[in-house]
């Protein structure tokens, strides 16, 4: 209980002016977290089981080819099987598509990719660094993947938000693609 106030309190007392509107808090809080639990606990499978949604936006820099994008596509999508911890894959599933929207708020990013995790353990065992140093508690393909991707984005072409599933509406049935 005490650490829950804790953690609260640190939340709360970052909020306000002088904050972005980016996750400076939830950098905070997670930098909190892996100094007080250690590296091997915040990483572990079971550490905050849930589901974990990562969506991760792309911008590509002018003159990045159709031909680039596709291999960056197959190999974020490829993290679903390469991606993996004492052997085994440990990503739930791998969504990505392209920008269609038509209401103009969309800020330039070209494609989405929505990562999702059975537990924050997981999902930072995935990201890795910046907020996780210690090389033996992060994926080494998936920084093996941000390594690679980074000279095709953008200044600013990358824009991350993660979430934990609290509250899910649905009405009838998920349409299949054709």
């Amino acid at each position: 209980m005490k650490k829950l106030i804790a953690t609260l309190l640190v939340s709360v007392s970052m909020i306000g002016p002088g904050y972005a509107a980016e996750s400076v808090p939830a950098r905070q809080i997670l930098d909190n977290e892996i100094r007080e639990v250690g590296a091997a606990t915040f990483t572990s499978p079971d550490y905050k089981p849930g589901l974990i949604r990562h969506i991760v936006l792309f911008r590509y820099k002018a003159g990045t080819t159709e031909k680039q994008r596709e291999e960056i596509r197959s190999r974020f999508m490829d993290l679903a099987k390469s991606a993996t911890r004492n052997g085994k894959p440990y990503i739930v599933v791998i969504e990505s598509g392209k920008q269609s929207s038509g209401e103009g708020v969309a800020g330039g990013f070209e494609e989405a990719f929505v990562v999702t995790f059975s537990s924050e353990g997981d999902r930072n065992y995935y990201v890795g660094a910046p907020v996780v140093k210690e090389t033996r508690y992060f994926d080494p393909q998936h920084q093996k993947f941000k390594e690679f991707v980074g000279p095709y984005l953008a200044d600013g072409g990358v824009l991350v938000f993660d979430f934990k599933v609290t509250d899910r509406a649905r009405l009838g049935s998920i349409m299949r693609s054709k």
